[in-house]
């Protein structure tokens, strides 16, 4: 019992009910204090993510020797198949039940939240997407180089970035995703605009658990070992994504509960967590087609023609690989495809946004969760094609 009382999702769970609790007595002066807080530590937090990724795609590329580019081909077509399948689901799903909802539209009511009173910013030393393709370039030349040095120089951040996420990241986070639920209390998020769209955000979270399970299960079968074993120690990341909206800021989770799991391997963790984190987003493709489809009937009477939403699919699962893994990523890296492809117009777009917002931690939440699907794929291929387990 003393263990759970000090476990982090335990932690995590009640940062939420405190941060919900909060934000509905709290006045503008205490809230002026919260925003304050919640900006330093995002800024911090989101600061660091790209240390993280560098610190582990790099060296877990260089671990792998000869057979890093094939990886990383691999990790890729993975996340893209992933996408576009979960959208397909999300899209059949959309033709036969969107026909027979009744949904609310109206989404105004909200407070607003006072202003940041002190801003302390922590600018990242760069992009999370410029992190990525710095980690992959790095790696991939150290390899053809042969950079005993270079090799020997990215394990050493390794080891300091994992002890900044251990002992400085993970503790911030219950406070951080307090701060957050407080918010979103505050404006009246959760108790006026949930049940407005309550309908299809239970239909999309049934659409992110049903792909989960499809993709834990095939995961499990084609690496021969016990998806559950990996999906068990995913509570703390799913809990994080939810309170913080973004893959990359809940990467340190998941990198920790992944690293718990019996049947994954130690460098395919490593390379696969920080990877698929920035261009893994089942949930976030499969919540935006099912809301496309939505708003298009609810502004402008139909739903949009099937060969238009099959070219909107396979489009949207590109631009989802280049999209970044922070709240919104995925709705704003694809309004051109919105704006060309389905033609929403302004009030259109409006609309998606708004209700994409809504439900987008459970998006990211599924994001993070069938990370540990494809990482147990990754495995699997590396087993059942030879591959030295990097030291």
């Amino acid at each position: 019992m003393k263990k759970f009382l000090t476990s982090l999702p335990f932690r995590l769970i009640v940062a939420l009910l405190i941060g919900i609790a909060l934000g509905q007595f709290f006045g503008e002066g205490a809230m002026k204090v919260v925003v304050s807080l919640q900006y330093v530590m995002g800024q911090f937090i989101m600061f660091c993510v790209p240390l993280i990724v560098i610190g582990f795609i790099a060296p877990s590329i260089t671990r792998m020797g000869s057979n890093a580019s094939r990886m990383l081909s691999i990790a890729v077509l993975l996340a893209y198949v992933s996408s576009i399948c979960a959208a397909f689901l999300s899209t059949f799903a959309g033709y036969t039940l969107i026909p027979h909802l009744s949904i609310a539209t109206d989404i105004a009511g909200l407070r607003d939240l006072p202003p940041v009173v002190f801003q302390l910013s922590f600018p990242q030393i760069m992009s999370v997407m410029s992190a990525l393709a710095f980690s992959l370039l790095i790696g991939l030349a150290a390899v053809w180089t042969k950079s005993k040095l270079t090799c020997s120089l990215l394990e050493e951040f390794q080891n300091i970035v994992l002890k900044i996420v251990e002992r400085v990241i993970i503790p911030l986070l219950p406070f951080y995703i307090c701060a957050t639920f407080c918010n979103l209390s505050y404006e009246g998020m959760i108790t006026h605009q949930l049940p407005a769209f309550l309908q299809i955000i239970v239909i999309v979270m049934l659409g992110h658990y049903v792909w989960l399970a499809v993709l834990y299960l095939i995961a499990g079968a084609y690496a021969r070992k016990n998806p559950w074993e990996v999906l068990r120690h995913y509570g703390p990341a799913y809990l994080t994504a939810v309170g913080t909206m973004s893959s990359a800021a809940t990467l340190s989770v998941a990198l920790d509960g992944a690293r718990k799991s019996k049947v994954l391997r130690r460098d395919m963790v490593d390379f696969g967590i920080p990877l698929f984190a920035n261009i893994h987003l089942c949930g976030s493709v499969l919540t935006e087609v099912f809301f496309c489809m939505t708003i298009s009937k609810m502004l402008y009477g139909q739903l949009p023609s099937l060969g238009t939403m099959i070219l909107f699919c396979l489009l949207l699962g590109i631009f989802a690989i280049g999209a970044p893994g922070v709240p919104g990523g995925t709705v704003m890296a694809s309004l051109g495809l919105i704006t060309s492809v389905l033609g929403f117009d302004d009030a259109g777009t409006g609309l998606m946004l708004a209700i994409f917002a809504l439900q987008d931690s459970f998006g990211t939440a599924c994001n993070v969760t069938g990370d540990g699907a494809l990482t147990l794929f990754l495995t699997g291929y590396a087993e059942k094609h030879h591959i030295k387990k990097a030291e």
